[in-house]
């Protein structure tokens, strides 16, 4: 019959009177098996004498031994260390005090906590009397050696072996404890941080309330580019972790994620460092990190932390995998609301209620050098960092007082599809990825690198199981074979170079997949850096100064400028040749709008715009624009409406102030086309079109329909003006008033259109399909209706020479125009000459339209 085996915590018990002191009394806590070591402690205890305790995990129990001295960085220091009594392993989180009258009465706390790891078998270095580890703590670290001494049975020699932590001279160890933030003698006193804290708070004013960590809104960042330098600024390191809020009550401690689900069990280690602190209704703001061996925040270490859900794994994470809680901000604190307070006076009371070392600790900042620590990030590999105004108080929501600058493009999207494999591969080709935009769900790219072979097959599976058959997003959908939408579910971040202007993602590589964040939570914010007018690094910068210094007008320039300057933006590609015979550049295309500006806007504002972009100039390819990209500058109006050629709604720009007319030829735009009505009335046109469109037909032919329109409309008393179009033709518009539905309109140019050629048949015709023409001025009356479009007055044309649409009087429609002598080099001489717009009239004037048809009827009798 076996004996049972000894009890290793008998010696422990029997020293104790358990029902008198706070100490553990030993349950049983079940096999936690840990590869190669397992847990140190380092419990410093002002009993009769003062003295350390080295507590090592080792078969179920904490072997431990008293060091009186303390452990030593120095290799010349031998510290002695006598051999005690097992402890239960739940004596690795014990601090507090052992009363009067009992065994080792006095104060401890958890000074040191982490793991050890033996250089050899332990149980032999333990019978042979040498036991070299490595300790992986919040203060000690590297290679330690416990040596028998040959005199005695329980006398050790504790040393520290040479590495790169050994120093006789370095600083020492902060002396509090790694939970509270003690010292044991603050302990043995009985004080409390906690009053210094309240009064405080009192001084300056906060106001008294409770505030929940299970439903605080959090305070959220921007997205900013580049760094900057500015003494208002708080500069943080941008953490790789889960966003927590930890709160503390009562002596128990709740840990609540960004969703406000309880993770105070997936990172006890935490929780029990958040409830040893002395201040009751914490609530504290930070992030939950876990540390690689370098000391790089590792999200894939913290990610299996997240996923364990056992007791027993949890526990053994707790040693090999711990997690550290970085606190960066202060809400509450002993009923007081701390949120009003400014930041930097909120991070000053943060510092005095955190200890320096140990699961909790405070996110240390620096004050208006962001460029040097951005530097020092970038070097590193880190994440990026945090700017915050150092008068900002906590608000709920995004907000520019805080930013955030990553020291590489990535962010989080929301998984909305995927493609078909090809090849050998397995699984799927690539995600289809979207972000949320103003509430709506946007398809901004696909990442089809960075998988490996097992994520390929398990997250086919889940994206089997959520197919739908349309998709969940609108933009820029791709309409290929071989795609498979799904339900927005899955989170992942992917890293990318830049944005396109549509809001596409440029090399984009998957990076992890996201459980700690909901799909709602993916939401593209204003300053990404994206490729054309936003990107960094361009030759030049829009502000408000770039407007003119004297503030007055050009005669005839529209009154309606914004009321504060509109924001920067930078330049690009200002040296690009757009026409390669006369080596005009995109710098000179701006430069002529901005001059022009004043001229072109009235005919823009309020107006849908629809542009035609040439990126590498009019040799290069182009294409229509007409869709605004989802995610533009926030201060660049867009009209959401619904396009009958394209049967979908459509973001148009709205080109009303100086700064979007420049944002939009920075995007590569030439010629501006634009609507006939506004965009608040968009169904009543602002004038009507005769577009007279030679195809082959001589200009002087285009001159006589012009002039026999001009004849007909001052016979009918019709308001009419002229223009340009810029390329070989003329546009005779006639202002309306927004009398007409489009319809109307369109059937009152058919009908002037048809009394001009039944007197012009031999050169004018309505015919559309130019091989039915016969070398005739075609008249187009078919230009008015809803979504039509006008190329605007003054916008330059993608043709040699650079022409530009120019308004005309009409004695200027003779025998001697020349339609392309108007160009980006004269346009503004020739208004400045003539001091007022011939065509303005055109957004003005209310025409007798009755009278008009009336006279019409007369004049066919």
């Amino acid at each position: 019959m076996p004996y049972p085996k000894p009890d290793p915590l008998a010696p422990y018990r029997a020293k104790r009177s358990l029902e008198r002191t706070p100490e553990p009394a030993g349950a049983s806590l079940g096999p936690v098996r840990i590869e190669g070591g397992g847990l140190f402690v380092v419990h410093k205890h002002a009993a009769r004498r003062l003295h350390f305790d080295l507590r090592l995990q080792m078969d179920g129990v904490l072997r431990s031994w008293a060091v009186p001295k303390g452990p030593s960085y120095d290799v010349a220091d031998k510290r002695l260390a006598v051999m005690v009594e097992d402890h239960p392993l739940e004596y690795g989180d014990f601090e507090g005090l052992i009363p009067d009258g009992n065994y080792g009465a006095g104060a401890v706390i958890v000074w040191d906590r982490g793991r050890w790891v033996p250089m050899e078998d332990p149980a032999l270095g333990l019978a042979q009397g040498k036991l070299l580890f490595e300790l992986q703590g919040h203060k000690l670290h590297g290679l330690w050696t416990l040596v028998k001494l040959k005199k005695g049975e329980k006398e050790w020699l504790f040393i520290k072996e040479r590495d790169s932590y050994a120093s006789s001279s370095g600083p020492l160890p902060p002396e509090e404890s790694v939970l509270s933030g003690l010292t044991v003698e603050e302990l043995k006193a009985g004080l409390n941080p906690a009053d210094g804290l309240r009064a405080d708070l009192i001084r300056l004013g906060a106001p008294t309330g409770e505030v929940r960590a299970d439903t605080a809104p959090l305070m959220l960042a921007e997205t900013r580019d580049r760094p900057f330098t500015d003494p208002a600024w708080l500069f943080e390191l941008k953490l790789d972790g889960y966003r927590v809020l930890a709160a503390r009550g009562g002596g128990t401690a709740r840990l609540f994620s960004r969703n406000a689900n309880d993770l105070s069990a997936s990172f006890p280690e935490v929780s029990r460092a958040v409830a040893a602190l002395p201040v009751s209704g914490l609530v504290l703001d930070g992030e939950v990190v876990a540390l690689d061996d370098s000391g790089r925040p590792s999200f894939q270490r913290l990610q299996l932390r997240a996923k364990l859900t056992r007791e027993i794994d949890i526990r053994q994470a707790m040693v090999e995998n711990p997690v550290t809680f970085f606190a960066f901000d202060l809400l509450a604190a002993e009923g007081v609301d701390v949120r009003p307070l400014p930041i930097s006076v909120r991070k000053e009371l943060l510092q005095k209620v955190l200890p320096p070392a140990g699961a909790v600790r405070f996110l240390d900042h620096f004050k208006g050098d962001g460029e040097v620590l951005y530097q020092q990030v970038q070097k590193l590999g880190l994440e990026g960092i945090i700017a915050k105004r150092a008068d900002s108080p906590y608000r709920a929501g995004r907000s520019a007082a805080w930013l955030k600058i990553r020291s590489r493009l990535s962010d989080d999207f929301v998984v909305v599809g995927f493609t078909a494999s090809k090849g050998s591969r397995t699984g799927f080709g690539a995600l289809l990825l979207a972000q949320y935009v103003d509430g709506m769900l946007i398809f901004c790219g696909r990442a089809g690198s960075g998988f490996n072979d097992k994520q390929l097959i398990e997250v086919r599976v889940d994206l089997d199981s959520s197919r739908r058959n349309a998709p969940p997003c609108g933009g820029p959908i791709p309409r290929e074979k071989g795609i498979t939408w799904t339900e927005p579910r899955l989170v992942c971040e992917v890293e990318y170079t830049e944005r396109t202007e549509e809001g596409l993602l440029r090399q984009p590589v998957f990076l992890r997949f996201r459980d700690d964040k909901r799909p709602e939570e993916c939401v593209r914010e204003a300053g990404q850096r994206r490729s054309g007018a936003e990107s960094e690094g361009s030759a030049g910068r829009y502000s408000a100064e770039r407007m003119r210094p004297d503030g007055m007008q050009e005669a005839g320039s529209p009154a309606n400028r914004p009321a504060a300057p509109p924001p920067r933006f930078n330049f690009t590609n200002l040296d690009k040749v757009f026409w390669p015979d006369e080596g005009y550049t995109k710098g000179d295309l701006i430069e002529y709008y901005r001059s022009i500006g004043d001229w072109i806007l009235p005919y823009l504002i309020d107006r849908p715009v629809v542009l035609t972009r040439y990126p590498d100039g009019i040799a290069g390819k182009s294409f229509f624009h007409k869709d605004a990209p989802e995610f533009v500058l926030a201060w660049i109006r867009t009209e959401r409406m619904w396009s009958e050629q394209a049967e979908r709604e459509i973001d148009y720009f709205i080109c009303s102030d100086e700064a979007s007319l420049l944002y939009l030829i920075n995007l590569g735009t030439i010629p501006l086309h634009v609507w006939a009505s506004r965009a608040q009335a968009i169904e009543r046109p602002d004038w009507c079109i005769l577009d007279l469109d030679p195809k082959g037909a001589p200009l002087s032919h285009v001159v006589e329909v012009a002039q026999a329109t001009h004849a007909l409309c001052e016979d009918i008393r019709l308001p009419h003006l002229v223009k340009t179009s810029g390329s070989s033709g003329l546009h005779v518009l006639i202002p309306l008033g927004g009398q007409c539905s489009y319809d109307e309109t369109r059937s009152l140019a058919e009908l002037l259109a048809r009394l001009i050629v039944s007197e012009l048949s031999e050169i004018s015709t309505v015919a559309r399909q130019v091989s039915r023409r016969g070398g005739k001025v075609y008249i187009d009356y078919l230009q008015n209706g809803s979504g039509r479009l006008l190329v605007a007055p003054f916008s330059v044309r993608p043709l040699s020479g650079a022409p530009v649409s120019m308004p005309l009087r009409w004695d200027e429609v003779n025998e001697k125009l020349d339609i392309e002598s108007f160009t980006i080099t004269n346009a503004l001489a020739r208004m400045k000459q003539l001091k007022q717009d011939p065509l303005r009239e055109v957004l003005t004037a209310t025409p007798d339209l009755p009278g008009t048809l009336q006279r019409l009827e007369e004049r066919g009798r």
